[in-house]
């Protein structure tokens, strides 16, 4: 397997969505999100082999110096072949790239080996959204990481 990232554009939007509704059910990202994304200016990317998405990443970045991971998704029959950690150093090295001195995300918290993998980058949990993803009622984990932290 040659994985090979990419911007996400807009076509890949109609690739990503069988992948968001298998591992994230009634809290997926519609179409129009993916497209606000976009739109916006956010920096996206797909993971792919020989032209098939495997994953996708996101990032916002909050002028001056802040940066949020919107989402970092793998398809499952190619997750623990290292897809997640090229996704998460590419969006790292952007928000550095962009002068964020701080990176955050929301993690649910019953997701352990996604706060596992961001724990390697040094993000640390600061606090808890109660009841943020909708309509399970799952609390996300907010983590944060300085820049200048390294694995």
């Amino acid at each position: 397997m040659t994985v090979r990232l990419e911007r996400f554009r807009w076509w890949h939007v109609d690739e990503v969505l069988p992948i968001e509704a298998d591992l994230f059910g009634a809290e997926q990202w519609s179409p129009a999100m993916f497209w606000n994304e976009l739109a916006n200016g956010h920096f996206y990317l797909v993971a792919t082999d020989d032209g098939e998405v495997l994953g996708y990443a996101g990032l916002a970045v909050a002028p001056p110096d802040e940066a949020w991971v919107q989402n970092v998704a793998v398809r499952r029959d190619a997750q623990r072949r290292g897809i997640g950690r090229l996704l998460v150093e590419a969006l790292l090295a952007e928000a550095a790239r962009l002068g964020a001195r701080s990176t955050l995300l929301e993690v649910a918290a019953d997701n352990a080996p996604a706060q596992k993998l961001y724990a390697t980058y040094g993000f640390e949990p600061i606090g808890v959204r109660r009841g943020y993803y909708q309509p399970s009622n799952t609390d996300a984990l907010v983590m944060q990481r300085s820049a200048g932290c390294e694995r």
